[in-house]
């Protein structure tokens, strides 16, 4: 069953891969900390949702300014994890990492229900094999019609499986768990995320990636059908930009720097934004008082939001 749902799930990501521009489906973007452009002088919409998540930032907007402080005062608690009353860089920065990274959380609670068959709050490799491959282990694969391609799953599994285990003894913690299904999020997970694209694509085995794999990874012509301008210039981005030694293949550098290209952390800009916006004292690090003195820059209310509704209809007319 859990088998199935993992073949599900592999189906889903393909529909979502061909939804998007077939060049644009083996970069791993950082999402947007908020819809909204960042202006403070026409509203601190961007800063609310990327200091509480785009979901929780419309629960603030409902509730009255009293209402509003009393939360964030909470919440100014829970950043202080050190408890040393001020809140630093690090600790904001980690904060607004977090809160964008939610969607991942959600995603990692629900399979760590399907996994955690012990309940004892970890995941052993043993357990995540049993759940997932289990009854065709039994049976050494023999009933499966592509049994070759269930063993190669099974390997790559056990593969990042130990790669996130960081300790190697076998069992992941939550965090680890969630740098198995989410490599992409992790530093130390990149080299895996590389190796696993080079061996989706390269087809030859030769441990790199050529022009042909490159756009057969892309595009599969019909008979008959007139090649799409976008492969053409794919072909071009190949040999122009991805192919960066010139040599007529991608190594493992060069897809690196194809599918995990170098983009600014707006995380650690908003972190450094917020303290320099409200650091009174100068002191680089933010006290409770000093957020709460400018916390409609922090979070909404019925208020503020009001307040940016007027501005809204003063700059219409």
């Amino acid at each position: 069953m859990m088998l199935l749902k993992s073949l599900a799930s592999l189906c889903i990501l393909a529909a979502v891969a061909f939804a998007v521009p077939a060049q644009e489906k083996r970069i791993h973007h950082h999402a947007d900390l908020s819809d909204h452009a960042h202006d403070d002088a026409h509203g601190f919409q961007y800063d609310h949702e990327a200091f509480l998540g785009k979901e929780e930032a419309k629960t603030f907007d409902q509730l009255t300014p009293e209402e509003s402080k009393d939360r964030l005062a909470k919440i100014v608690d829970r950043i202080d994890t050190d408890k040393d009353g001020y809140i630093s860089h690090t600790e904001l920065h980690y904060w607004i990492k977090h809160r964008q990274r939610r969607y991942i959380e959600e995603n990692v609670n629900k399979h760590w229900k399907d996994y955690d068959m012990n309940k004892d709050g970890k995941i052993g490799w043993e357990e995540y094999k049993n759940t997932t491959y289990g009854f065709y282990l039994d049976e050494e694969f023999d009933d499966v019609e592509d049994k070759a391609t269930y063993k190669s799953m099974l390997t790559r599994d056990e593969r990042r499986f130990k790669t996130a285990d960081r300790d190697g003894d076998g069992i992941a913690t939550r965090e680890e768990f969630t740098a198995f299904l989410h490599p992409e999020e992790f530093d130390y997970m990149k080299d895996l995320v590389i190796q696993e694209t080079v061996e989706d694509i390269d087809k030859d085995g030769d441990g790199k990636v050529n022009l042909d794999e490159y756009i057969g990874d892309m595009y599969t012509p019909e008979k008959g059908e007139r090649v799409p301008d976008w492969v053409q210039t794919e072909k071009k981005h190949f040999s122009e930009l991805r192919d960066a030694n010139k040599d007529g293949y991608l190594d493992a550098g060069e897809v690196a720097h194809w599918i995990l290209p170098g983009e600014v952390d707006h995380a650690d800009n908003e972190a450094k934004h917020l303290i320099h916006e409200t650091d009174t004292d100068k002191d680089k690090k933010i006290t409770k008082k000093e957020i709460l003195a400018n916390w409609n820059m922090f979070v909404g209310s019925q208020a503020t939001n009001y307040g940016e509704d007027l501005t809204k209809k003063h700059d219409e007319l």
